[in-house]
């Protein structure tokens, strides 16, 4: 069943020098329950603008976010409280997103007091159970924000997101600002809070080594669009579009048989002035005619892997693909 289905989904804004940039430009995809779908993309495709746009904390141009079927964008502000007890995010930047004023159990409380949950004991037990739950010391409540680690500080955040017990988590960005081997630890935590709550996720990073080890998805940004989304095995074994190779190709590894790093040459587009045709054209070691013309749309592609079809539901944007058999 879905839980999560994003239609058409696009955001404009205005820069300083009057011009319009579309920062999402028809989004769409689905997310089912207990599913992770990762996003990835390079700084400035507009993963982060779709995620606060999913839990409307920001406004859009138009299109739907259907939550349980409910359009989240035509909510009153009644049902969308109602609606933000089920969708929680973690952000980026662990210290910005926590009050340096209050305390962790502070921090930890509030969700359950705005929302009315349980009594003032009640929540005193749920902070302690959430800290213990996430890795750490019910003691350390009292304590506020500066005197704690970065992984620690994004551990606190996930326990503040997990107090309303949500069905869908977005992590936008939740493991970039740390040191890689606390990155492992925060992803870890992230995958075992997944499976044992059965929350649905959406994952969003610049980095696909990251996403290919949490996702049963991956949906590959470029420009404000989804230029490939699929199961996670099929977009990393058999990527359809030249992007979505050109980001594989760059992770590092030390085998033999890793294939060759494509460098992609050109400039990127000025989102405030895109290319009439593919947004990808001035980088593609691919692009032909028709690309420079025509807007490719997202099509189903057959992706092949031990003699046997991976799924039907592989989607690319690329003209290349329209010739696939």
């Amino acid at each position: 069943m879905m839980l999560l289905q994003v239609q058409d989904l696009t955001s404009s804004f205005r820069t300083r020098e009057g011009k319009t940039l579309r920062a999402l430009n028809a989004v769409s995809f689905n997310l089912a329950k207990g599913e992770v779908l990762g996003i990835v993309g390079e700084s400035g495709c507009g993963k982060s603008t779709l995620a606060k746009s999913v839990l409307r904390l920001i406004g859009v141009e138009r299109g739907s976010v259907r939550f349980h079927g409910q359009d989240v964008m035509r909510m009153s502000k009644a049902e969308l409280q109602r609606a933000r007890q089920r969708m929680q995010i973690v952000f980026q930047d662990p210290f910005g997103s926590l009050n340096p004023r209050h305390t962790i159990g502070k921090i930890i409380r509030e969700p359950l007091q705005v929302h009315g949950v349980g009594s003032a004991h009640e929540q005193q037990l749920r902070v302690v159970e959430l800290l213990e739950r996430v890795g750490l010391s019910g003691d350390v409540q009292t304590r506020h924000a500066h005197e704690f680690s970065g992984g620690q500080r994004q551990r606190i955040a996930i326990a503040r997101a997990l107090a309303l017990q949500p069905e869908l988590l977005v992590a936008d960005e939740a493991v970039s600002a740390l040191d890689v081997s606390v990155q492992s630890q925060i992803i870890n935590l992230i995958t075992e809070l997944q499976a044992e709550l059965g929350l649905s996720l959406l994952f969003i990073s610049h980095d696909l080594s990251v996403i290919r080890h949490v996702s049963d998805r991956i949906a590959v940004m470029y420009l404000g669009r989804i230029v490939e989304i699929g199961e996670a095995r099929a977009v990393m074994n058999q990527p359809q579009h030249p992007y979505t190779r050109a980001l594989i190709s760059a992770i590092p590894s030390l085998s033999t048989k890793h294939a060759q790093r494509i460098v992609l040459q050109g400039e990127l587009p000025d989102p405030t002035d895109p290319p009439a045709g593919c947004s990808f054209q001035t980088r593609c070691p691919q692009v032909h005619e028709q690309c420079l013309r025509q807007r490719p749309e997202l099509k189903a592609v057959v992706a092949i892997t031990d003699n046997r079809n991976l799924q039907a539901t592989h989607l690319s944007a690329c003209h290349l693909n329209e010739t696939t058999p």
